[in-house]
């Protein structure tokens, strides 16, 4: 890379992709400069990152943090906070990138503003296109920004298609590793508790993706993710478990050829590839040893005992705010599953009983997105206490 450091805002810095994503500046000072962090609630993980990263902005969810965060690092960075701060961020004028690694639909209006603003999105918030992917890629379209997939499966199909042409493109395949639950009999799922679908088998991440991967559901939110990202249909789209997780993802081209991408189980080669792009850098990672590996094995998703998967296909295929239902609607559920208020089964009931409820509007704007969501949550939480009740 020559000229100038690239510039990037990191949203949700002191979350496990964040985090992983300024160790990927830490090793790369002579090519990144961050210029915005954003943060929940965790203001004092993030004063460390800001004496670290000496950003010009920084946000955080309350104003009573923020003044904390402010008497902190005095008039090195401008602080901001709530909704509007995370947008500042987002869409801060030094910024040439925004990475947006907060967790939920929250992600969606800094995301939209950001676009507005002109800044790259390398996006590793599903939710966002999950809930509003007809207004992001619309918004992205006349931007003329470029939408970077920071998600390993979607990353590694991203690095499958490039050069391809479309003629040549049969179908996309997405790899799931099937969670801590693959192979547990049907009737013991009810019997999980939270500490043991946190027990992810290949990867670290955070509470509510990881029991979606035990669920299924984060593979379901990644099937919607890809049909916008790569503008397929979803017949067009196939996932198969594959437990080793080194294949992240495949292309079938049109004469049944295979194009697979395989790397190291680490969330950093996909940051670091989103924001490296078009150029490839080393990376703190080490490569895969093909001698090492005993077996790579797939096999088909068990679509009985985890029927997010299908919810998530059938709420892609009606379109409108039915995606965004869904995804507010699991967030409750997981919520309350995580708080052993739920059982691992009562999450895709809930999540259909609120599908089955819902009018969907068919082309929604932002703001009927975020009353389809909403309305969701509300109407999750109604259940869940049915459910404990009963």
């Amino acid at each position: 890379m020559t000229g100038r450091k690239k510039r990037i805002s990191v949203l949700g810095s002191t979350g496990s992709i964040g985090r992983q994503a300024l160790d990927i500046v830490a090793a790369h000072p002579e090519r990144l400069q961050v210029v915005g962090l954003a943060a929940g609630r965790n203001w004092e993980a993030l004063l460390e990152q800001c004496r670290r990263f000496r950003p010009e902005v920084a946000a955080v969810a309350t104003t009573a943090d923020a003044a904390r965060l402010k008497a902190e690092l005095g008039r090195k960075t401008e602080v901001v906070w709530g909704k509007e701060g995370l947008k500042a961020v987002a869409a801060w004028p030094a910024a040439d990138t925004a990475l947006v690694a907060v967790s939920g639909t929250v992600g969606l209006e800094p995301v939209l503003a950001a676009v507005a603003a002109g800044k790259d999105i390398a996006l590793a918030n599903k939710e966002t296109l999950v809930a509003g992917g007809s207004l992001v890629t619309e918004a992205v379209r006349l931007a003329g920004v470029r939408l970077l997939p920071v998600d390993s499966e979607h990353s590694a199909i991203w690095q499958c298609l490039e050069g391809r042409r479309r003629d040549d493109i049969a179908r996309v395949i997405l790899t799931a590793s099937g969670g801590p639950f693959r192979t547990l009999p049907q009737k013991e799922l009810a019997r999980v508790r939270a500490a043991q679908a946190l027990r992810h088998p290949t990867w670290r991440m955070g509470p509510k993706i990881t029991v979606d991967s035990a669920t299924l559901m984060n593979k379901g939110l990644e099937v919607i993710e890809a049909h916008w990202l790569f503008e397929m249909g979803y017949d067009a789209i196939e996932v198969v478990v594959h437990p080793q997780s080194i294949v992240h993802g495949l292309v079938a081209l049109a004469d049944g050829t295979l194009i697979a991408c395989l790397s190291a189980t680490d969330m950093r080669l996909p940051i670091q590839h989103a924001l490296s792009h078009p150029e490839r850098w080393h990376a703190p990672v080490p490569a895969v040893d093909l001698a090492s590996l005993q077996e790579l094995t797939f096999e088909m998703p068990d679509r009985e005992r985890f029927p997010s998967l299908d919810l998530a296909y059938a709420a892609g295929r009606t379109g409108g705010t039915a995606p965004a239902v869904l995804n507010a609607a699991n967030e409750e559920a997981v919520q309350a599953f995580l708080h052993d208020v739920l059982d691992l089964p009562g999450i895709p009931k809930v999540v259909a009983s609120v599908l089955d409820e819902h009018d969907v509007v068919a082309q929604p704007d932002l703001e009927a997105v975020l009353a389809a969501d909403a309305w969701a949550r509300r109407r999750a939480a109604e259940i869940i206490k049915e459910v404990v009740k009963s």
